[in-house]
């Protein structure tokens, strides 16, 4: 079966390991990436697959209805997997509007776009809407969130992202578009942008700069590698039940702190340092404000349904992570000079 399928924010850290997996799992598939660009969009995350016959990259913003009208004219849609979203929690405390503008305006935008050009026939057509576990609020000691658990969310970036949610259900009630949603639990993995914990660690453990935790470090996430999370978006497009909404996670629950003394250790060990020297750089810094204080994901329903798990333990994850790290620092000082930008001009401007 052929299908043409757009992916937004498929230059991001977990879109392009979509993108990936999809322009090469299915080859008679026409994948189109459509990504902003914006500081956490890198090309360079494709370089592996961006000449392929089955893949096509266009630059546009979700929230211009002209240009999406125009691009779903353009090419004859199947299926809408989004991803494109503001996602960094400090970034929506300082600015809200621009995460109101992204990721519930520009949701509604491609919302109606699929509705107009589906209308006719929502026969083998799919919106499927990738959103996070935030939405669901804060857990106390004990406990999981279920697809069933109230919404609750505490910062700007976790409303805009419930409010996003609320739109997909309510073009499923009103209009009947064929959609499915998942909550995700904390990604990590290859080609992060590196103003998140993970790699932020890795690369100031490697250039001996300090580890910035807040409060105590006592706030709990559970992490899911994002190649995996990459597998259970495949699944739940192909899979899933519409209107239904699936949670992944990656059953590994850490603290900040003891997250962070793990990386110190796999990092003493990659850069033949003394075991504890990298946990000389941890600082402790002013908590977040709303920083809630623990995340949970319960992923039976998808794995009872759909049959996913996880494909490797969390230990496994991170060495794997910090090796690619390790292994691609070029990559990570074009990301963090601001150069990766370059490789659009480069492959794209003259097109």
């Amino acid at each position: 079966m052929t299908k043409t399928i757009l992916i937004t924010g498929g230059a991001g850290f977990i879109g392009s390991h979509v993108v990936r997996r999809f322009v090469t799992t299915y080859p008679n598939y026409t994948i189109v990436n459509l990504d902003a660009l914006t500081y956490a969009g890198n090309l360079e995350n494709l370089r592996d697959v961006d000449t392929l016959p089955n893949y096509k990259f266009e630059k546009g913003d979700i929230a211009d209805a002209d240009f999406i009208e125009a691009l779903f004219k353009k090419y004859t849609f199947d299926g809408v997997i989004h991803l494109a979203a503001e996602s960094h929690v400090d970034r929506s405390i300082t600015d809200p509007g621009a995460f109101v503008k992204t990721n519930v305006f520009g949701t509604m935008v491609l919302l109606n776009a699929a509705k107009n050009a589906w209308q006719t026939n929502f026969e083998g057509k799919r919106f499927y809407h990738v959103s996070t576990d935030e939405v669901y609020g804060s857990l106390g000691a004990e406990g999981l969130f279920l697809e069933t658990t109230p919404y609750d969310p505490k910062s700007p970036y976790s409303a805009s992202k419930a409010s996003s949610d609320h739109f997909v259900r309510a073009y499923h009630n009103t209009y009947k578009l064929p959609v499915v949603i998942s909550n995700c639990s904390n990604n990590y993995g290859p080609n992060h942008f590196p103003e998140k914990l993970i790699p932020l660690c890795i690369n100031n453990i490697t250039h001996n700069k300090p580890l910035p935790i807040y409060g105590k470090g006592e706030n709990v996430r559970d992490w899911l590698y994002v190649i995996d999370h990459a597998r259970a978006i495949d699944m739940i497009f192909h899979s899933g039940k519409n209107g239904d909404t699936y949670n992944i996670g990656g059953n590994n629950e850490w603290t900040n702190i003891a997250l962070v003394k793990k990386l110190c250790e796999i990092m003493d060990s990659r850069l033949n340092r003394a075991q504890g020297e990298s946990e000389k750089l941890i600082t402790y810094v002013t908590d977040r404000a709303g920083h809630d204080l623990r995340y949970a994901i319960d992923s039976s329903k998808l794995m009872n349904e759909l049959g996913w798990e996880p494909s490797v333990t969390f230990e496994e994850g991170i060495e794997l992570t910090v090796d690619w790290y390790l292994q691609n620092q070029e990559w990570l000082a074009r990301v963090v000079s601001g150069n990766y930008a370059h490789y659009y001009e480069k492959m794209y401007a003259n097109r």
